[in-house]
Formats: structure tokens, C-alpha cells, sequence
């Protein structure tokens, strides 16, 4: 839920468990919804410029609008990615831009993306990937969260890094290099996120959700979510979900399983999702720089708002939870469960 914090964490061993059988089980479950994927990356054609050139005129592409908060277009209802062939691409994609090269579908064909307006296309709409993520196909998911992670970077590493000069895309968007050689390749930002719980089976069973002092305020309603922050530098990711519950909301967990992991690129996160208990007991004290409020559910309590039900937040205001493409949403619904 948060962004980068620091700190003391708490009782190590309990996490260095969890890389053991327990994990297993979490596993289990179906991937988080932005994991998905039956694109084969390739990497070893990013280079090979005779096959990229000749794998061009016969791809599909997707053309996703960064200047409109990273939309695509979609037909149907559940939704389709629409990707189009180069030659109906538009003028403003055509010749313009870097294709980026995402990957091989299984039948061997290849999919790039171009960051341009999208066309105005009948039967379609435009959506992004926050919205839809969760609603595609396996492969439609795969395909706009690489293209949507990979233009994100793209935008944000216009210069060199190491000596300020003017980069261009390289290796089919896979890499950028300044005048002098230098090459950056994107990277990710792994943070933790953690569904804390109390361990109780059954519909007495809690969770502990907070809502995060930066989302803005809605009227009538206040969004709780999972506990979350960055990986620090020299930290390992279960020492990172002891330190951020213990910074966010005073309380010290246990029992840290891993649950799976997605990309969430806004701009350039790999989300790692845990599951950890807590006593219950303990006083919840957040820190109000992060957490405006933070409280403890019911799974009889979160059942209920996911089926739209009124839950009071405890001030009038409506309990609403995290959108359904969310790592997030996947680790409610898994000890929902």
C-alpha cells in the first residue's frame, strides 16, 4: 500500500520458514491476474535484426497510447486485445515510433507494440490495464502488461543515468544506449505486499486492512487494501513485510508465506504477495504519514463487500476494497477462500 519506508523488522526466523513446504500450499492457487501469460519472450531474437525485420510484415501489434494513460483497445464482452497487422496501422504509428518486440505467440507469430493514438476503430473501445487486467485471456494479459511495463520504462529513461546524454531504443525496446555506448536495460522495482491475518478458520477469521494516506478521498466510501511497501536496499522481501507492518500499523507478525507475484508497472513494480499471522490482540497504531486508518475484517465482513453489500468503515462511510486486477484483490479473495 505504501511506498518506501525503513526500520527494525521483527522476528526473522519466522520468515526464513516460509521458504519451505508452507509456501507450496499458497501456491496452489490460480496465478494473480496480471502473471498470466502464453507469450514466448524470445529474448535471443531482440538482437537478431535480419529475423526481426523479416518477422515484421507478417506480426500482429498492439498500439497502446501512453499519453492516454497507457490505453489499448478492446472488442467484446469479456474483452478482447485488438491487435492490428503494420499495414493498418495509422500514420501516426507507422514509421514513427520504435516498435517494441514483446515476444512469439504460439503459432509463431510475432507481437511488438507501438506507443502512438489509437485509431478509431469501430466495435472497439479504449481501456487500460488497471481496468481490464483481470477480465482478459491469458494471453491478452500477458501481452498488455509487457507492452504497458515496457513503454512505462521507456518514458522514464530518456537520458543516461550514468552520463546525462540523450538515449535511444536498442535490442527492439529492450534496451536504450547514449552516444557513448553506455546501455540500460529496464528494470523492476520489487515491493512487498501482505495480507495479514489472524489465523482463525471460518467466517470469524480476520484480516487487517488499511487505507493508505496518499489515494484520494472519495465520498462515502473509504478503500482498504493490503499492507505494502518497497524492498530496501539489502533487504530481503519477507524482512521488508516484517519491518512495513511494524512501521505501518505497530504490530509484529509471523508465519510469512509467499503467495505469488505479478507485475503492477505505474510505473515499474514487481509486486511479491505474502500471507502472515498476527495476534489480534495487539494494538493497531498507524503511522499517519502512510495509513490514515487501519482495522481488522471479518471474513463474514469481507465477503460481504465483495458481493457489493454495505459494510461500514466504522466513521459512515462505505468499505470498498482494491480493484479486481490487483495483486491485492488476489490475496483477499485467496483467504477468503
Amino acid at each position: 500500500m505504501t511506498t518506501p519506508g525503513a526500520g527494525d523488522s521483527g522476528p526473522v526466523g519466522a520468515a526464513g520458514d516460509a521458504a519451505g513446504p508452507a509456501c507450496a500450499g499458497a501456491l496452489s492457487w490460480e496465478p494473480p491476474p496480471l502473471a498470466r501469460t502464453t507469450l514466448d519472450r524470445a529474448a535471443h531474437r531482440r538482437t537478431d535484426k535480419q529475423w526481426l525485420a523479416e518477422a515484421w510484415p507478417r506480426s500482429r501489434v498492439l498500439v497502446l497510447d501512453s499519453a492516454a494513460d497507457g490505453r489499448a483497445l478492446v472488442s467484446g464482452d469479456p474483452p478482447q486485445l485488438v491487435l492490428l497487422t503494420p499495414d493498418d496501422l495509422p500514420p501516426t504509428a507507422n514509421g514513427q515510433v520504435s516498435p517494441l518486440f514483446l515476444g512469439v505467440e504460439p503459432d509463431g507469430v510475432a507481437v511488438f507494440a507501438v506507443d502512438a493514438p489509437l485509431p478509431d476503430l469501430a466495435g472497439t473501445r479504449p481501456v487500460n490495464l488497471r481496468d481490464v487486467g483481470h477480465l482478459l485471456a491469458d494471453r491478452d494479459a500477458g501481452i498488455l502488461t509487457t507492452a504497458v511495463a515496457l513503454t512505462n520504462w521507456h518514458l522514464r529513461h530518456g537520458y543516461s543515468s550514468t552520463t546525462g546524454r540523450p538515449t535511444e531504443p536498442d535490442e527492439a525496446g529492450w534496451s536504450r544506449v547514449d552516444p557513448t555506448g553506455r546501455r540500460a536495460w529496464p528494470r523492476t522495482d520489487p515491493a512487498m505486499i501482505v495480507l495479514v491475518h489472524d489465523g482463525v478458520p471460518g467466517p470469524a477469521g480476520r484480516c487487517l486492512l488499511g487505507n493508505n494516506a496518499a489515494w484520494p478521498r472519495q465520498d462515502g466510501r473509504l478503500r482498504f487494501s493490503c499492507l505494502a511497501g518497497f524492498v530496501e536496499a539489502g533487504e530481503s522481501a519477507e524482512a521488508a513485510v516484517l519491518r512495513e507492518v511494524r512501521e505501518e500499523v505497530g504490530v509484529t507478525v509471523d508465519d510469512i508465506r509467499y503467495a505469488g507475484s505479478q507485475s503492477w508497472p505505474f510505473p515499474g513494480s514487481l509486486m511479491l504477495g505474502f500471507l502472515a499471522r498476527a495476534d489480534a490482540t495487539q494494538p493497531v497504531r498507524v503511522d499517519p504519514t502512510e495509513i490514515t486508518t487501519a482495522r481488522w475484517f471479518t471474513r463474514a465482513e469481507i465477503a460481504a463487500v465483495l458481493v457489493d453489500r454495505l459494510v461500514d468503515a466504522g466513521d459512515g462511510r462505505r468499505v470498498t476494497l482494491p480493484m479486481a486486477s490487483s495483486i491485492a484483490h488476489f490475496l483477499i479473495r485467496g483467504w477468503l477462500a
